[in-house]
């Protein structure tokens, strides 16, 4: 049950190796519809040198996170270094358009591609198919001529290294990993103190092969901020209700003088299905804070109550408005 930030693991059967923390990027793309709060461009750039510049080498993002502007502002600084730091994985995912909703290989590809114009790279390591449960047909994303069939083409082609399913609704995620040799899987808000939604799958994909990165361990960022400062939950503003469970959490750390962010985040780094945990940053110094709750020294005792509270198993984002700026 390892919390070194920078142990490294493979993803999957391939070779690429990454640290036990990936540092997500959609806040950096500048979305206050989605978390309640904007990023400018130079923040952005100073959070992503922090991040090339520490022991981490594992970096997330995607096409749609900000309508490219997280991208963007990772392939500023990318340029600015004169290229990716040796030893980096980068991780980004293709996308539906977002205007049409609709994904086909064709959509897949010009995706794709403005990835790599943006980035100013000639491959990707880690391309993973995001969100198919919002494009405008689940059944011809996945098909014949969808962008699913697409995505495991460009890996036979060498333009990615491994392919993942990054998406939301555990029962549209789990039967496309049975059925697809996928690399890895990226699941968020769905394994954290509060919700095991997608505990099944992760054991599934863990004894398939596949690299589980759990994604959002703050519930979206209440553990890390706190449900006083910031009173939402997953993404939305929060009733009291909702932010019960978190506040149970809060007051056991409280008792035994610890960081909820730190428990939120070795809860999934301490579990050996997970290859590697996703936390968002929208500024340099939550990196360094990151790598300082990974290591804080949490007393047994906590972990002991912390698995005496109840938690959810539905899925945490049934009510979310999804909103990518």
């Amino acid at each position: 049950m390892s919390t070194d930030p920078i142990r490294k693991s493979k993803v999957g059967r391939t070779d690429l190796l990454v640290s036990k923390i990936c540092f997500g990027t959609s806040s950096l793309g500048d979305m206050p519809g989605t978390y309640g709060y904007g990023v400018d461009e130079e923040r952005a750039r100073e959070t992503v040198r922090a991040i090339f510049s520490g022991p981490v080498n594992f970096l997330d993002s995607s096409r749609i996170y900000g309508f490219g502007r997280s991208e963007e502002r990772i392939g500023d600084v990318i340029r600015e270094l004169g290229g990716l730091p040796e030893g980096f994985v980068l991780s980004t995912k293709i996308d539906r358009d977002p205007e049409t909703n609709r994904f086909d290989a064709a959509q897949a590809r010009r995706s794709l591609e403005q990835s790599l114009k943006a980035l100013g790279l000639e491959r990707i390591d880690i391309l993973h198919l995001h969100d198919p449960e919002h494009s405008d047909s689940l059944e011809a994303t996945t098909g014949v001529g969808g962008a699913l069939t697409e995505l495991f083409k460009m890996k036979e082609e060498g333009l990615v290294t491994a392919v993942g399913l990054a998406a939301g609704r555990v029962d549209i995620m789990t039967p496309l990993l049975h059925d697809w040799d996928f690399d890895a899987l990226i699941t968020h808000n769905r394994f954290t103190l509060v919700n095991r939604n997608a505990e099944a799958m992760i054991d599934f994909a863990h004894k398939k092969g596949i690299a589980v990165l759990n994604a959002a361990p703050y519930a979206g960022g209440v553990f890390a901020k706190g449900s006083e400062a910031y009173p939402r939950y997953v993404y939305q503003e929060a009733s009291d209700e909702v932010l019960d469970p978190v506040r149970r959490v809060e007051a056991i750390c409280s008792r035994y003088k610890v960081p909820p962010g730190a428990v939120a985040l070795q809860f999934s780094m301490r579990d050996e299905r997970i290859t590697s945990t996703v936390c968002g940053v929208s500024k340099p110094e939550r990196v360094a804070q990151t790598l300082e709750w990974a290591q804080w020294p949490i007393p047994s005792e906590v972990w002991q109550e912390l698995a005496s509270l109840p938690f959810s198993t539905d899925d945490p984002e049934a009510t979310r408005r999804y909103n990518p700026g």
